[in-house]
């Protein structure tokens, strides 16, 4: 759509993944994800354009890693989306990742958290130089990645035709030993993938700038479902009620704890409206939805996108 290309040319993505806790304890006591607080709850891994169009999204464990799920957005996504660069956080990088974006054409930049901390890795018989000297780990085993190139062009080739999904394999090698010949294969290219990649980002200012810009319309897409997750205080069970109160541009929110609501007969429960502003030029603002959700944080005294007290 034309509207859409003012904010992208729809060749760049982010993902990112989002807890949404579940009421309740029991059997989902171990989903609990330590990062996320102590509630369980499950994790939506969602691609997102540089148009703020989500294009792909599933069902992940809370406890589950996020790197091996980039590469199923990316290439099993059913829109007219052609992705050349993909961006996400550190949770979404890992080497054996790194190794396997080139096979399918895409550029990864991911923002990593401690890159200072991180090792480049030369070719075996490359002097580090001054400049890197410290910053340097083992040398690449070429010759290993040469001995395995025909497995991983197997390998990589199963995952584009979906034989099987890219995260089903990257979980599968990542739990295999470390002496599996196609794993160690994979994380050595990734390796050499991931040292260029670091030294791209040292030095290419417009890189860094991307890459933010990237997961910021990531991050934008989150606070709006945030919000809409009934006032960012609900939890799963409040859905059973969304679709009798939601209409028109409606979306009811209701403040108490699951287990008092679930017990209050229906004609007491109390619900806050949000009304978006269908005619309001604000809302061609992406930004817009982000500020909305840290004024009511603020307590400004707005009930939400749109609305006044």
């Amino acid at each position: 759509m034309p509207l859409a290309a003012l904010w992208g040319d729809g060749t760049t993505s982010s993902s990112d993944g989002q807890q949404f806790h579940a009421g309740g304890r029991g059997a989902a006591i171990g989903d609990i994800n330590a990062r996320s607080g102590n509630e369980p709850g499950v994790a939506f891994y969602t691609h997102v354009s540089d148009r703020y169009d989500p294009f792909a999204s599933r069902v992940i464990a809370a406890t589950a890693g996020e790197a091996p799920y980039v590469l199923d957005g990316l290439l099993y996504h059913q829109s007219g989306l052609t992705i050349e660069e993909h961006y996400t956080d550190t949770g979404g990088a890992s080497d054996h990742v790194f190794g396997l974006m080139p096979f399918f054409g895409y550029r990864f930049a991911p923002r990593l958290r401690d890159i200072k901390d991180r090792r480049l890795h030369l070719l075996s018989g490359q002097e580090a130089g001054s400049l890197l000297a410290g910053m340097t780990g083992d040398p690449i085993a070429m010759a290993h990645v040469g001995d395995h190139w025909d497995e991983l062009l197997r390998f990589a080739t199963s995952i584009r035709t979906g034989t099987v999904t890219a995260s089903a394999m990257l979980r599968r090698l990542s739990a295999y030993p470390r002496q599996n010949g196609l794993a160690l294969a994979l994380r050595e290219l990734g390796r050499l993938e991931r040292s260029i990649f670091m030294l791209d980002w040292l030095r290419d200012i417009d890189l860094r700038r991307r890459t933010q810009a990237g997961l910021n319309k990531g991050e934008a897409r989150n606070a709006l479902a945030r919000a809409l997750f009934l006032a960012q205080s609900a939890r799963s069970c409040d859905f059973g009620h969304l679709g009798e109160h939601v209409g028109n541009g409606l979306v009811v929110v209701d403040d108490r704890p699951c287990e008092e609501r679930r017990s209050a007969p229906i004609r007491e429960r109390r619900y806050e409206p949000w009304r978006f502003e269908w005619g309001s030029d604000r809302l061609l603002e992406p930004e817009f939805f982000g500020h909305r959700v840290r004024d009511r944080q603020s307590g400004d005294g707005t009930t939400g996108i749109g609305g006044s007290a």
